[in-house]
């Protein structure tokens, strides 16, 4: 029972959150570089929050899983486990499903309030930007949660807070590349 002390969990516990500290201040800075195009969008600020926040939870989820997984001793290899496939499938099929509904979500709080986006555009925000950030996010998760069991770090340690906070960093960064890419700047 060392393993779970107090000196035990702080040495573990001070370093990531280090770096997830340092993660979500490089993501508001992307959001304060932009502040000039999101204050003339204000339907994309409503959008924000939502989107970014797919990636995070869905690769917590991932990550969650397969942490269990590691526990229980069934994800020893990375190819052609079926816990692996079987958990990002759930986890893309949430997150996709997320993506549609925020865009359905945000484009009627548009029409409530009169900053309207045509359909068709918020849709393909959300499901490119989603898209995007999911595939990222769940890469990271797949290799964190994999290098933590090899190196005897526990995944639930690490994948968790660290995947909650790069799906932050990669949301925002997808949502402003997505948004060059459909002309919405």
């Amino acid at each position: 029972m060392s393993y779970y002390t107090v000196n035990g969990i702080l040495k573990r516990g001070f370093p990531i959150l280090l770096v997830t500290s340092i993660i979500g201040i490089f993501s508001g800075q992307i959001l304060n570089i932009e502040i000039e195009k999101l204050v003339s969008m204000p339907i994309i600020l409503v959008l924000i929050p939502a989107l970014i926040k797919i990636g995070g939870d869905t690769g917590s989820m991932l990550g969650a899983r397969l942490s269990s997984s590691f526990h229980m001793g069934l994800g020893s290899h990375i190819h052609r486990n079926p816990v692996v496939r079987n958990s990002v499938i759930a986890a893309l099929i949430v997150g996709l499903s997320a993506c549609v509904f925020v865009a359905i979500t945000v484009w009627l709080v548009g029409l409530l309030f009169n900053m309207a986006i045509a359909f068709p555009k918020i849709l393909a925000l959300c499901m490119i930007a989603g898209t995007f950030e999911l595939l990222v996010v769940f890469s990271a998760t797949i290799a964190i949660a994999f290098a933590s069991h090899k190196f005897g770090v526990d995944p639930d340690d690490t994948v968790i807070p660290l995947i909650a906070t790069f799906g932050d960093l990669i949301g925002v960064s997808g949502i402003f590349i997505t948004m060059q890419l459909l002309n919405l700047m």
